[in-house]
């Protein structure tokens, strides 16, 4: 039994975690943020959830449909949602979206796209090895293992190996910030050559709108759109087990979020507005509107592999950002290094 740190609780680190675990190893997960989740993100309100992350995920790896259809409790909290959308024209005819039929059937998690990867930490949590609100700022060698340090300076334990898998940005800036020999970790210049594109996303209620009583604006719920600021838009009361007032999750595309990343949050609100607008003809005044920005968001320029392990440091990497931007690309990059981790000599 070897006991790992696994830094993020997203679903590759949840993933590789709950793989670890079971391989019979301790394991104790560091996570920032208030929960578990990643960017299977849901946002609650007064209004209702948006699920301002990850909008859907497919099921095309076997091994994340066994894991959907074999880990109690998991088929509930997964609905089928029908993210087909329409083509769609602006006021002066131009066609600015167009999306062919998807082969892959599109689930989202109930109530919130966060449910199902707080689902499979539970048992993490239960067990006192989920610890959030936690920065991991330093890995200092100490001794045979690694220890971890914390924003606040405490000391976090002493571990055999660590897993990382939090944004490729964030990964090399600790283990450079760590120093030697944690900055001489094999994946480091891989990771650092991934590119991996921001987005300002845009939450949106109208309450007035009485539900049962039609829908506001267009007649559909999805657009992926090429509108030159929005890439996607998508009405939250359409997806199942949600809230039946009127809300709507706005996405710039990543090349919009990158040219405006540095912009005040009020100035993006504004021009993100504008274009929701134009694209769904909603020009009402919404009743709640939030923004966040997302650093790390779709992956341009992956890693091409699934993993990088470095069996000298016990050093290792995953997350989406390795070979793609989809949740189950999180999925089987996490797993993957955990079976890696565990495999025999």
């Amino acid at each position: 039994m070897k006991k790992i740190a696994v830094i993020g609780a997203g679903m590759a680190g949840i993933t590789a975690a709950r793989t670890l675990v079971q391989a019979g190893h301790s394991v104790s997960v560091f996570e920032k943020s208030k929960s578990a989740g990643g960017r299977m993100a849901t946002r609650d309100t007064a209004f209702g959830s948006f699920d301002h992350g990850a909008q859907y995920f497919t099921v095309r790896d076997e091994r994340f449909m066994r894991a959907l259809q074999q880990v109690p409790g998991t088929q509930a909290l997964c609905k089928a949602w029908s993210a087909s959308s329409v083509q769609v024209r602006d006021p002066l005819g131009r066609v600015i979206e167009v999306r062919k039929p998807s082969k892959d059937l599109h689930f989202v998690g109930a109530p919130g796209m966060n449910a199902l990867v707080q689902h499979w930490a539970t048992p993490l949590a239960d067990a006192g090895q989920l610890f959030c609100n936690t920065t991991v700022k330093i890995l200092k060698r100490h001794g045979s293992k690694w220890q971890l340090i914390a924003a606040d300076k405490q000391v976090l334990g002493d571990f055999d190996s660590v897993v990382f898998a939090i944004p490729n940005v964030q990964a090399a800036y600790l283990l450079r910030q760590s120093g030697a020999p944690a900055a001489q970790f094999n994946g480091l210049a891989a990771t650092e050559a991934v590119t991996v594109a921001p987005c300002w996303t845009l939450m949106l209620a109208f309450p007035l709108v009485q539900p049962g009583l039609g829908q506001m604006g267009p007649q559909w719920n999805v657009a992926q759109s090429t509108h030159h600021r929005i890439a996607w838009v998508a009405r939250e009361s359409s997806k199942p087990g949600r809230s039946p007032i009127e809300r709507w999750t706005v996405q710039a595309s990543a090349e919009w979020s990158q040219e405006h990343v540095q912009d005040d949050e009020a100035r993006v609100e504004a021009k993100l507005l504008k274009a929701f607008a134009e694209l769904t003809g909603i020009r009402a005044e919404p009743g709640f509107s939030q923004m966040h920005l997302w650093r790390y968001a779709k992956t341009l320029t992956p890693a091409g592999q699934a993993f990088f392990w470095d069996e000298h440091l016990n050093i290792g990497l995953c997350g989406d950002w390795l070979i793609g931007h989809r949740v189950e690309d999180a999925f089987v990059s996490g797993l993957s290094l955990a079976l890696n981790i565990t495999a025999p000599a």
